[in-house]
Formats: structure tokens, sequence, C-alpha cells
């Protein structure tokens, strides 16, 4: 029996080349857009996939991404393993190997087995996300809509005099970022936790799970349905080319900011990591004892989190204010800082079965409360 190749579903991405019976040829598919007549183009970036396989009762199957070399960031494919399920709720790693030019993915003996870059996060588990919250005491705004038509959603939690951002997906393939997000809304909406309790009473949470469904949905690593960096569009938005960025904006600068997280991954670096805004010009020495002491704070809550490795401050330069945390910082002068976790595994907490997971991405969200209560004690209100 052959095998059969197939991504006709939510976020599923994936060119087939060559089929065989216990061996498949593929292509990872660019990043799509809607051209000026609506129909989906190839986009500029080429990294992520998410697919099924059919495979009866084939011992075990080779897939060899033959494009791999040719991917946005090829260095990620360095220590990394894909990630697989037989029943879409239990993910775990795979082998997975590299020479240079194809990524070669080793599929155990199952009927049917789904493959991809890292677990997905569902459209339909981020709207039962939004339900479960206002079930647990959140309330819910629409602040617009997407190029194509999906809520933007915010979540709102808390009565305290602290208005604090989150915002997570602006690159929809960063999955790991919308898991991480379910893990702290588990905590800060538990009405037995003190920590949550007490930072309900600081601060009013709004919390955008999703900031790109578009892409999400489409299968995208980094861009929404207009082929727009979301991550670059904050100096700028507009409703043609950003609208999602652009509602989420215009929300922030109606309540006001006094912390502003940004939750993504990094495709290459093994660690999770904090970038911050010191290379900002005006970034005060108060902003700067915020976020190192933030850091220190999170390292004292999280084994997982770390401060040797990350991104210079001359990562960025000219489009600096486009970004969300950069853009952020110097408009409000608040705390406000890019989180990084891994595709890979946490080098220093490696995880051979699981590698870093959407479970540790969620646990991450839990422990991020207790630096945030932190750095609200530490600053006062307005």
């Amino acid at each position: 029996m052959n095998l059969t190749i197939s991504s006709g579903f939510d976020s599923g991405a994936i060119e087939v080349v060559t089929v065989g019976d216990d061996a498949a040829d593929l292509r990872i598919r660019a990043d799509v857009r809607s051209d000026a007549q609506g129909v989906l183009v190839p986009g500029e970036f080429l990294q992520w996939f998410h697919f099924r396989v059919s495979s009866g009762d084939t011992a075990g199957v080779r897939l060899r991404i033959l494009n791999a070399a040719q991917a946005t960031y090829p260095g990620g494919w360095r220590d990394y393993c894909a990630v697989a399920s037989v029943d879409r709720r239990h993910w775990q790693r795979v082998a997975t190997s590299y020479d240079g030019q194809v990524l070669t993915i080793e599929l155990p003996a199952a009927p049917v087995t789904y493959v991809a870059y890292f677990e997905p996060y569902s459209w339909d588990r981020h709207l039962t996300l939004l339900a479960d919250s206002v079930a647990r005491g959140a309330r819910v705004r629409r602040l617009g809509s997407s190029l194509q038509g999906r809520d933007m959603d915010a979540l709102t939690a808390g009565s305290g005099p602290r208005p604090v951002w989150i915002i997570a997906r602006q690159h929809p393939g960063e999955t790991m970022a919308e898991w991480f997000v379910e893990g702290l809304l588990q905590r800060l909406l538990d009405p037995a936790d003190p920590v949550a309790r007490e930072l309900l009473t600081m601060a009013t949470f709004h919390i955008v799970p999703n900031m790109n469904p578009d892409g999400s949905v489409l299968g995208n690593l980094r861009t929404n349905a207009a082929g727009a960096n979301l991550n670059r569009e904050w100096l700028a938005p507009s409703a043609e080319r950003s609208p999602e960025v652009l509602a989420v904006r215009d929300a922030m600068h109606t309540s006001g900011c006094a912390a502003f997280l940004d939750i993504h991954g990094d495709e290459n670096l093994p660690y999770v990591f904090a970038a911050g805004c010191e290379m900002l010009p005006g970034f005060s020495e108060r902003q700067a004892a915020e976020q190192a002491a933030f850091s220190a704070d999170f390292v004292a809550a999280s084994p997982d989190f770390q401060t040797q490795h990350g991104y210079a401050a001359s990562k960025y330069k000219d489009d600096v204010l486009k970004l969300a945390s950069k853009y952020i910082g110097h408009t409000f002068g608040c705390l406000s800082l890019t989180l990084e976790m891994p595709f890979k595994d946490n080098a220093n907490a490696p995880d051979a079965i699981n590698g870093w997971s959407a479970a540790r991405s969620a646990r991450l969200g839990a422990d991020i409360l207790e630096p945030l209560r932190q750095h609200l004690l530490r600053t006062s209100a307005p």
C-alpha cells in the first residue's frame, strides 16, 4: 500500500514530490498570502510544516524534506527533531537528521501519523481557550478582525490600576506562544492561587492569545494573509496590511500600558530568554533596572529561563521601533520584553522524549506570574 500525505486541515502545510510504499520526498511550503484578486500565492518565509501520513500497515516510514537547506532558518535544523502524534493529543519527538541539504524524519509504524514542526495549536482550541477563560471569570473583548474576517479577541482579567498587556503568536507558526498563554491563564484564573489573586487586585491584564489568526489557519510561519510580518508593523500599522496590529495597538493606547510581554519562539537558539529595550534611544536607568530585576526574578521562578544566551542588543537597528516590544517600551516607558522559547529543546535542561514542548511552554506561562508580581510590587501605581 502506498503512503498518502495530506495537509488539507487547520495549519496544514507541505508539498508532496514523490511517494512510495514506505518513503516520501516532500518540500516545505512557503508562507502564503492573498494577491490583489484574493488568490493565495507564495510568500517570503519557509519553515513551518504540518501534515498527515496515512501508511496502512507499513512497518515504518522515511520522509525526506528536500528543500530544508532553503528554509528561512536552516540553522534551526541542527539538533532538531520533528514532533509526531497518532491521536493529535500526545506529541513526541521522532528521529530526525539533517545532512546540510535534506531533513530526514523517521516515523515508527502506525496507520496514521500527524507530523509538525512544533506541536500545533488549532483555531478550535483557541476558541475553546477563550470560552473556558470566560467561564473562569475573564472577560472577552472583540478588538477588531483579521484580513480574512476572523475575530481579534482580548481576554481581560483583574481590576487593578496597572494595565498589563500580553500578546502571543504574532508569528503564527510559533505555537509554543499560545501554549504559554494557556498555562498563564490556567494559573491567573485559579481562585485558589494566592499569587494570582494578588495580581488581579494589582493589575488589569489584557491578553491576546493569537495576534495572527489568518496565518495560523493558513499554516504560515511568520506572516498574515497579506504577507505582512506583524512584528514589523507596530510603528505604522494599516487596515489594509496589518489590521491585527492596528486593532491591538489602538486598544493599548486607550488603556495605557504598565508592562508588556510579546511571546515568541526562536528557530535557532535552544534556550528560553528575553530580549529587552536597551538599544532604544532614551532607554532610562529606571527601565534598565526594572528589566534586569524582572529577568533575575524569572530565573529564580523557573530553571527553564536563563540570561546567558540570547540576542545581542545590536540585532535590531533601523527598524527597531517597528517591533512590538520596542515600540511599546519607547512609547510607554514601561517594562517591555520579547520572550523567546525554542523550537528544539532547552539545552540547559534537555528532554530526549519531548524536547521543548507544549507542556513546558504552559508551565513557563504559569511561572511568569511570580516575576510579574515582583515587578508590580517594586513599581508604584500611576
